[in-house]
């Protein structure tokens, strides 16, 4: 009897196991097409793509080493994060966007609602619901090393070291504090951020998602690996962003 029952339970955790690879690769093969089948030219669309294809390579070395639940689960959100991505060049090409999506580990990070633009030593930031010349930098929204970045365009992609790194620089949590301080009440993102997301996330999302992502499965690499193609939409070069932070990033 013990051992019937035990070859149920196995069988049923080898099924769950396939189910959830067949769930990530769906939605990963899904990426990969809509990347064969976009190109643009303006700056906002590029730079979506390479995020998106970023999230698609790491997609696939995560499935590679898959041998878990939690591995898959953390494939299939990067392939969603991605597609995210590729919604948001469709919506910069004046396409549209296609079908919704699953919502992201992340998503009550809530979304950018209205022109934003702070003035950080010196440096002006800007965050806006559309994407422009001067926000061409796109977000789905999450939790990045215990704070809420609400989805949107950005001038700069001010987050993602503490995204990769798991730690905020001074310079960025100025940033992050003069665009998103709620102190003045219209502060121009939606209310599914606040107080609570910090409160309750930084505990249970930013340890089951943010250092199981970068740290506990060794992905932080295969994210970041093409680091580089930031540089050439403008991150890389530094420039005033570099200038003004220098060390904190």
């Amino acid at each position: 009897m013990v051992t019937v029952f035990g070859f149920g339970r196995r069988k049923r955790e080898a099924q769950q196991l396939a189910d959830a690879r067949e769930e990530a690769l769906r939605w990963y093969e899904r990426l990969g097409g809509q990347l064969m089948n976009l190109s643009g030219d303006q700056t906002a669309v590029k730079q979506a793509l390479v995020d998106a294809s970023e999230r698609y390579n790491a997609a696939g070395g995560q499935l590679e080493r898959a041998t878990s639940l939690k591995q898959y689960d953390l494939a299939r959100e990067t392939a969603l994060e991605g597609l995210a991505y590729i919604r948001a060049a469709r919506t910069a090409m004046g396409l549209d966007p296609g079908p919704d999506l699953p919502p992201l580990a992340g998503a009550r990070a809530g979304q950018i609602t209205k022109e934003r633009e702070v003035s950080v030593q010196g440096h002006s930031y800007r965050a806006s619901p559309q994407p422009s010349n001067a926000t061409p930098y796109y977000y789905p929204g999450g939790g990045v090393a215990g704070r809420g970045v609400p989805g949107g365009w950005y001038s700069e992609p001010w987050w993602k070291t503490a995204l990769v790194a798991g730690a905020w620089g001074i310079g960025s949590v100025l940033v992050f504090d003069a665009l998103f301080d709620n102190s003045f009440g219209d502060h121009g993102y939606d209310a599914a951020y606040n107080a609570g997301f910090d409160q309750g996330q930084d505990a249970g999302f930013d340890q089951g998602y943010d250092q199981g992502y970068d740290d506990g499965d060794g992905d932080g690499g295969d994210y970041d690996g093409d680091g580089g193609d930031y540089g050439d939409a403008g991150f890389g070069d530094g420039g005033d962003f570099g200038g003004d932070f220098g060390g904190d990033f």
